[in-house]
């Protein structure tokens, strides 16, 4: 069974803020005040809080033409692999537990960093990492800007070689390998 996905093209009842975004694609430093100004209404995203330790669960809260708003939420068995954004920008704020960001270093120890809840970061479109459930009932909101058409998933063997297959926002991310 697929995970949840809520479309929603217009606003989430409630997100009428949303509106007064600029009409233009949102840098990472935007994006990041996004993530943080939501994490302050609960009410925005608190009734799609689920839980699943077989697959992520996530829902759609916002998209527009120049930003898209998830919510995620985890258990230590959710991992998302490694993977991209594509040509979109990004950030997470953890509003509830923590998250694990790994990024990777091909021959050597990846480096790996724990963001517990009210901490958040941004990226730009170059960014590869892997995030993990790093505690029970963990949540965290993401902001997309383009919004997400396309990532990259990645594959590390143990050689070190890296390798990139696209797609698609819809597809819910999970490990490739078993590695690495």
């Amino acid at each position: 069974m697929p995970p949840e996905v809520l479309s929603c093209t217009a606003p989430t009842p409630g997100a009428g803020h949303l509106e007064n975004l600029p009409e233009r694609p949102l840098d990472k430093r935007e994006l990041q005040e996004l993530v943080d100004a939501l994490a302050t209404r609960p009410e925005l995203w608190r009734q799609h809080v689920a839980f699943s330790d077989e697959q992520r669960h996530y829902a759609s809260l916002y998209r527009d033409e120049y930003v898209d708003v998830w919510l995620l939420c985890w258990t230590p068995q959710n991992d998302t692999g490694w993977h991209d954004h594509d040509v979109s920008s990004g950030a997470v704020r953890v509003v509830a537990g923590a998250l694990e960001e790994n990024n990777p270093r091909i021959g050597g120890v990846h480096v790996q960093t724990v963001m517990p809840e009210g901490v958040s970061f941004s990226f730009g479109p170059d960014h590869i990492h892997r995030l993990v459930g790093a505690a029970d009932a963990s949540v965290s909101i993401h902001a997309y800007s383009p919004p997400l058409w396309r990532l990259g998933q990645y594959t590390i063997d143990d050689d070190g070689l890296m390798r990139r297959m696209s797609v698609s926002y819809a597809d819910e991310l999970r490990p490739l390998d078993t590695g690495a």
